[in-house]
């Protein structure tokens, strides 16, 4: 009686393990096509951009993203377009310094390993700035066309908050990408100005304050908003040309700043080439020690009033 009350139980237990066994695969199996059909949706709409690429050191990104030091850099990251995280990018930076580190120690001398390392960190800030400045003008120039969709949504009678997710699915990156970030903000709850506040934090300028202050003014008070985009786009067609106009005048400038350091570089590979292990027995004493970090800090100072002086504000 005892071996058949047995039985009977270790049977229930397996039927009952089978039961939430295939209950746990179903629920598991639906929750993945969810999610894939909710990426599918937003990658159509352009909301979002997926394209399964495999990150490398999560962990490390992981915690680089609690700090402050990995919420600036990814505030940087985001403001690029580039598809890199955090922690990949720290990864490279490191590697870079540690090649210029070792690169500058054995083709020049010892001493200038350190300043080739800073020299990338350096170079890898201005890759960033530059990168974030060209997509900032790549939007600028979007700018026009974006007002342009605006004015005609809206003037069909789609509310303003339609009419910015409509141009997020017509106008190209970075546009497209910035406003489909603005309409998933609004999708979720957040206000106009909040999201419209964040894009011109991560994009700063005029012709962007411009229009978000525009299209703020207007959700809030209801005034003329088609008369007013409509008139906006002429003036960014107007600023569009003027900043053309200035850039390709300012571009023997620009480039000067930048032959400046090279040349004062290249003059070290030179120096040493016509005399070998010149350098080094220049850095060598601490009085050539200080003349060379001296003329590294003449040779900054100079690219940035350079580049101080030519920057005019359109």
């Amino acid at each position: 009686m005892e071996l058949s009350a047995l039985v009977q139980l270790t049977t229930g237990i397996t039927l009952l393990t089978c039961v939430l066994a295939v209950a746990g695969l179903h629920s598991y199996a639906a929750g993945r096509a969810q999610r894939q059909a909710l990426v599918d949706r937003l990658t159509a709409t352009g909301q979002v951009s997926y394209n399964g690429r495999r990150r490398h050191f999560p962990n490390l990104d992981r915690r680089l993203r609690r700090t402050r030091l990995g919420k600036n850099l990814e505030l940087r990251l985001s403001a690029t377009g580039l598809d890199v995280t955090p922690g990949e990018f720290f990864v490279y930076l490191l590697a870079v310094v540690a090649g210029l580190w070792l690169i500058g120690q054995a083709a020049l001398a010892p001493f200038f390993g350190p300043i080739a390392g800073l020299l990338g960190v350096w170079a890898a800030v201005q890759f960033l700035t530059w990168q974030r400045q060209k997509r900032i003008e790549k939007f600028i120039n979007q700018l026009p066309e974006l007002a342009r969709i605006l004015a005609n949504a809206t003037h069909a009678g789609l509310a303003l908050r339609t009419a910015i997710g409509m141009a997020a699915e017509e106008l190209e990156a970075p546009a497209g990408e910035e406003l489909g970030k603005v309409a998933n903000q609004l999708a979720v709850g957040a206000s106009m100005d909040d999201a419209l506040g964040e894009l011109a934090e991560r994009l700063p300028s005029r012709e962007l304050v411009v229009l978000v202050t525009t299209l703020v003014l207007s959700n809030k008070a209801g005034g003329q908003v088609v008369s007013a985009l409509r008139n906006l786009t002429e003036t960014l067609e107007e600023r569009k040309e003027t900043r053309r106009e200035v850039r390709t005048q300012l571009s023997q400038v620009n480039m000067t700043s930048y032959a400046v350091p090279v040349l004062g570089v290249g003059s070290l590979f030179l120096m040493n080439g016509v005399k070998d292990g010149a350098l080094e027995r220049m850095t060598g004493s601490p009085a050539g020690q200080i003349a060379v970090l001296v003329a590294f800090s003449l040779y900054t100072v100079g690219f940035v009033l350079i580049r101080r002086l030519s920057r005019i504000d359109v």
